[in-house]
């Protein structure tokens, strides 16, 4: 299957496990990317099913919006059963960076509200040791260059993505150069940096559940 093909597949993977928890009170936390975009599209098919979603992005919202699903405010909402979102790299304890689509604040926002977290990803975005990718930091403006210098000292290699304000209204450093042993420490000094919102690290809050779209079909990872 092509990368596209695994994603819808994964998609529709997470449609299935949370339809028997779905009823008339459900609200679905839905994600931001093309993975997510896959699970919007199959989610569309059952939306009789449930009240409605929360966001993580603009774009997910209006996408969900397009599809006639009722997208919520987080701040009109006491709980959320699950949170469905992807990944730009995840490992075998289901930690994980995110931000590629540059959602990341408002993603892990989303997650730390839902009691379940289910990743959907292809199986290239497994991997043994995190950092290939690079590791977002979303950064109040004016603290961007003080925020790269700090990076640097973290043993990171900083670059503005230009031309990218998130949805916060804040500019996002991508730091490459990173091998990220001990992701929950990094996710933790890499926040206490001032001028910081957050970073693409999730993991302190990962994922409970990983739906990995591979050659032999979807596989469902749990973590610990």
């Amino acid at each position: 299957m092509t990368q596209d093909e695994l994603k819808r597949a994964v998609g529709q993977a997470a449609v299935d496990l949370i339809k028997p928890q779905l009823d008339d009170n459900s609200i679905v936390g839905v994600g931001t990317g093309s993975t997510a975009n896959c699970f919007i599209d199959a989610l569309a098919s059952i939306k009789h099913l449930f009240d409605g979603a929360v966001a993580s992005s603009e774009a997910s919202a209006q996408r969900l919006r397009d599809h006639g699903i009722h997208v919520y405010d987080l701040n009109a909402v006491d709980s959320l059963d699950v949170y469905i979102d992807g990944a730009d790299e995840i490992n075998d304890r289901l930690e994980m960076i995110k931000g590629g689509g540059a959602a990341l604040t408002r993603e892990k926002i989303v997650a730390a509200v839902a009691k379940q977290f289910i990743c959907v990803a292809d199986e290239t975005k497994l991997v043994g040791l995190m950092g290939t990718f690079p590791l977002p930091v979303e950064v109040i403006p004016m603290a961007r260059s003080y925020v790269a210098r700090e990076l640097v000292k973290l043993g990171g290699d900083p670059t503005w993505r230009e031309g990218v304000i998130t949805d916060n209204g804040n500019v996002i450093l991508d730091v490459y150069n990173m091998q990220i042993s001990s992701p929950a420490d990094l996710e933790t000094r890499i926040n206490q940096i001032t001028g910081v919102v957050t970073n693409g690290l999730f993991a302190l809050r990962p994922a409970d559940v990983l739906l990995l779209g591979t050659q032999d079909g979807v596989k469902t990872i749990r973590g610990a």
